[in-house]
């Protein structure tokens, strides 16, 4: 296992004090199993999808999750959902919303923007039951993986959580937090620069980047610095990651004041930050694929379904489709759900047409109705 060790930053910088206007203190704010819808009848790999779209909220799978984050469908149709302040992991059965608590993970140390957050099964589930999670401990953001056994009783269904990789800086805000096993098998981590801007352009730093790990947790093969985790870099807080049909990655990332983006992310790249938020004139950045004022997204998790990438927004409170052609945008985005559900936290991939989306009002900036925090099957196109 490699540890390799960063200089947590709990300093909050100039500016914008949070990613979507809240108190910082509060959470800023993929696909979160990395895995991709397969493909829908009608539409063929490649193919570019229509200029616009549609949106149908199928149902409410579940509904009282408090501050849910993370999401990890399992191959029954059932989902694990992780509570960010409760530091626990919750069964929603996929057909009538009835929640089991897994257990709580231990270490975790909710605060401001960190806790539990993302989590994903391992490559090799079937076998071995790996559950992996990403949270903030009293000293980093840390991944580790524990033992699902459904055979013993509901709270106490967590193995010991075995660290597999630490020292990811933590801070009061930009913890990043979305993990995704990628089509190679590998293991990808959006992490946040934790409010010290100097972190993203440091290739040394774990915060601001994006990394790419064994599911061990050590630096994958084939990653474009000698023995390093990390995969791109320039990033001020990563917590969306999804592929296409084509193997190509995306991520989602918050602006500061002026543009949030969607990134096609390509290894050994730089992403701008802080020299950079949105398009830049300079050479040496690699530009998003779209950008969008920050009361307009404040994006989460995204998801590749039906040709597009779909993007939950938090502060912008609707769901963005942004129909591709290889790793460009072909039509202008399109917003849905506009203020339905307020904050949107999560998007997952549910099969072909099919998207889980998962609300974010309880996390102490939105305003909660009865029922919420929910979980939607959408049917998209």
């Amino acid at each position: 296992m490699t540890a390799l060790l960063a200089t947590a930053a709990l300093l909050l910088t100039a500016g914008c004090s949070s990613d979507d206007g809240g108190s910082p203190g509060k959470d800023d704010s993929a696909s979160p199993s990395g895995t991709t819808a397969p493909p829908s009848p009608g539409r063929t790999a490649g193919e570019t999808p229509p200029a616009k779209g549609s949106v149908k909220v199928v149902r409410t799978v579940a509904t009282g999750l408090s501050t849910p984050w993370g999401l990890a469908p399992l191959a029954d149709g059932d989902l694990l959902v992780s509570s960010r302040d409760e530091a626990t992991i919750t069964r929603v059965d996929g057909k009538t919303g009835k929640k089991t608590e897994l257990g709580e993970v231990p270490g975790v140390s909710p605060a401001g923007e960190g806790g539990l957050l993302g989590i994903a099964l391992s490559p090799e589930y079937a076998s071995d039951r790996m559950v992996y999670a990403y949270f903030t401990s009293a000293s980093d953001n840390r991944v580790v993986r524990m033992l699902y056994d459904e055979r013993k009783p509901a709270g106490e269904q967590l193995g010991a959580p075995d660290t597999v990789f630490r020292g990811i800086p933590k801070g009061v805000i930009h913890n990043g937090g979305r993990i995704a096993f990628g089509p190679d098998r590998m293991l990808y981590v959006g992490t946040g620069e934790s409010g010290d801007t100097g972190l993203s352009q440091d290739k040394d730093s774990l915060g601001g980047k994006i990394l790419r790990l064994t599911p061990e947790g050590e630096p994958a093969p084939g990653n474009p610095f000698p023995d390093s985790p990390v995969y791109s870099y320039g990033h001020r807080n990563v917590q969306g990651l999804a592929w296409d049909r084509e193997q190509r990655l995306f991520a989602s990332e918050f602006g500061q004041n002026t543009w949030d983006e969607l990134n096609a992310i390509a290894p050994g790249d730089n992403y701008g930050w802080p020299e950079a938020e949105g398009r830049s004139d300079e050479s040496g950045f690699h530009d998003p694929v779209d950008q969008w004022s920050t009361d307009e997204a404040s994006p989460s998790g995204i998801a590749y379904a039906e040709g597009s990438i779909w993007m939950a927004g938090l502060r912008g409170q609707r769901l963005w489709r942004i129909p591709l052609k290889g790793t460009e945008a072909s039509a202008d985005p399109q917003a849905f759900l506009e203020g339905e559900y307020g904050r949107l936290r999560t998007v997952a991939p549910a099969g072909g047409d099919k998207l889980w989306l998962v609300t974010s009002n309880t996390d102490g900036r939105g305003d909660p109705k009865d029922g919420d925090d929910r979980i939607l099957e959408l049917r998209v196109s």
